[in-house]
């Protein structure tokens, strides 16, 4: 036979050793399984228990954990955040803020963005029950303040304006107003320290340290207010006194929800017809029918059902927050829910529990909705020099889009079809616009649903400056992307450069960047 070499030896010594070393290795590798695999079971176990006890603790209860996690805005999903309202007993501004807070709003978030009001205040927030249902309620502790409560048929905290007239005679006869105050304020007794103005209070918000959008949707809910009184009351919108109103109390409650609803993520607010209460309260303007007149002054346009209740349901406030926020009044829209959250008002007797439930959810159609109004007007003596002008004022007041077409009219002449998109809150300001503007002596009305694609707004830096640019998802997933024509063309007059070169190259950042 021939004799092995020794390179041969060594080979085969080390294929030897390699073979041991993997066996090892292998073994290592199951140990290290078997331990992974019992810890596993460990954590299982631990998390099965764990599951047990909670509901053991919801069975004592009587509830079950509605949250799973904190929410946060955005969360890093494709389609847009819904939040639903459910009015089947009403709205408060502080049932709203307490029913964001059990959404899974972060309280620690929360008290940081109204650090920026600038005013004193500490959140109480607790866990209590309505009826069978377990609910958070919210209240606004003021250093010092006096709370004057009187039980009466409000469920909530009720507020008024007043003239300067009857502020100038509260001020001198501070206890008898107090004492005029029968009805229950719910969590927020009557003000010890007077009245502020509607333009103190909207100085205040303008001066916090407040995101643009927070301090946009708390001017628009208190404007809403302001307005809503000065109706009542026949008098104009500077000579409106807050009395409760003003309190720092319901500031922070304006405030929070509008807070929330940036802090959320929400894109798109619908709530059901609202329930209504009836029957009477007493209030510093005597007695007054229920809904509160301010309350039924908000709530024009908006569909409501009777409550069944003999008590009020409905607040200015909360009836501010509706008319400002919600998007659409409609049955709970197609979604798929992430929590429920439940606000409580003040604990009554009743077959209704007093507590304000909200719904938080994805879109699950592929696109957003929304409702808006067409504002329409045929015009046949509108100077076109003019319509310059016109559009200016509509886009300033609030109109999505504004458009213009020729058209033949009745007697074969020569007209324009002026068409407003807007917002229906906005409705009456544009239509006075049209009416002041156009010599129109009709404006034609309707509501519209829309179908909104995802979008997003920013800018990039390019070699021409930062660029407003939009960013679309269509129904399919594509990416779009927009450059916005006024910042293109300033940066092509700056730079002295063709407008489709800034275009360009503002579209290709924005597309690279979102690669």
């Amino acid at each position: 036979m021939p004799r092995p070499s020794s390179t041969g030896s060594k080979v085969g010594a080390k294929a030897r050793a390699t073979k041991t070393r993997a066996e090892k290795t292998r073994a290592t590798k199951t140990r290290a399984k078997k331990t992974r695999g019992a810890k596993a079971g460990e954590k299982t176990r631990a998390a099965k228990t764990g599951v047990k006890a909670g509901a053991k603790a919801a069975e004592k209860t009587g509830t079950k954990p509605r949250r799973l996690k904190k929410l946060s805005g955005g969360g890093g999903a494709s389609e847009p955040r819904i939040l639903h309202l459910d009015t089947f007993s009403g709205i408060a501004g502080n049932m709203f803020a307490a029913a964001l807070l059990d959404l899974g709003l972060e309280r620690k978030q929360l008290e940081q963005d109204l650090a920026g009001l600038g005013v004193d205040h500490r959140l109480k927030l607790s866990r209590t029950r309505r009826g069978s249902l377990s609910a958070r309620f919210l209240e606004v502790v003021v250093p010092g303040q006096t709370r004057l409560r009187k039980r009466g048929k409000s469920g909530h905290a009720h507020l008024h304006a007043q003239t300067d007239a009857q502020t100038d005679a509260q001020t001198s006869a501070q206890t008898n107003a107090q004492a005029d105050h029968a009805h229950d304020h719910g969590p927020h007794g009557p003000q010890a320290g007077g009245s502020r103005s509607y333009a103190e209070i909207t100085d205040l918000i303008g001066r916090a340290r407040l995101a643009e959008n927070v301090r946009n949707r708390a001017l628009a809910i208190f404007e809403a207010l302001g307005r809503a009184e000065a109706r009542v009351h026949g008098v104009s919108l500077d000579e409106v006194h807050f009395h409760e109103v003003g309190a720092v109390d319901a500031i922070v409650d304006v405030t929070a929800a509008a807070i929330g609803i940036e802090r959320l993520g929400v894109v798109r607010v619908t709530s059901s017809p609202v329930a209504l209460g009836y029957g009477m309260i007493d209030s510093s303007h005597g007695r007054l029918p229920l809904p509160a007149p301010a309350t039924l002054e908000l709530l024009k346009g908006i569909p409501t059902v009777p409550a069944h209740v003999e008590w009020e349901t409905v607040t200015p406030t909360g009836a501010a927050i509706l008319r400002t926020l919600v998007d659409e009044f409609t049955s709970m829209p197609a979604m798929t829910v992430e929590a429920v959250g439940l606000g409580a008002g003040n604990d009554r007797p009743g077959p209704v529990p007093n507590v304000l439930r909200a719904v938080i959810g994805r879109s699950n159609e592929g696109l957003g909705r929304d409702r808006i109004v067409v504002l329409e007007a045929n015009l046949d003596d509108l100077v076109p020099e003019h319509f310059d002008y016109v559009m200016e004022r509509l886009f300033a007041a609030g109109a999505l889009d504004v458009s213009i077409q020729h058209i033949q009219m009745k007697k074969n002449r020569p007209g324009f079809l002026l068409r407003v998109l807007a917002r229906p809150g906005d409705r009456m300001d544009l239509a006075g616009i049209l009416f002041a503007e156009s010599g129109t002596l009709g404006v034609r009305s309707q509501e519209w649903e829309r179908l909104l694609l995802d979008r997003e707004e920013g800018r990039v830096q390019t070699p021409y400056g930062r660029i407003a640019v939009k960013w679309v998802r269509d129904i399919n997933g594509a990416l779009q992307v927009s450059a916005e024509y006024d910042a293109c063309k300033r940066a092509a007059q700056r730079a002295g450069v063709p407008l489709r070169e800034v275009v360009r190259c503002a579209e290709e950042t924005a597309r690279e960047q979102n690669s």
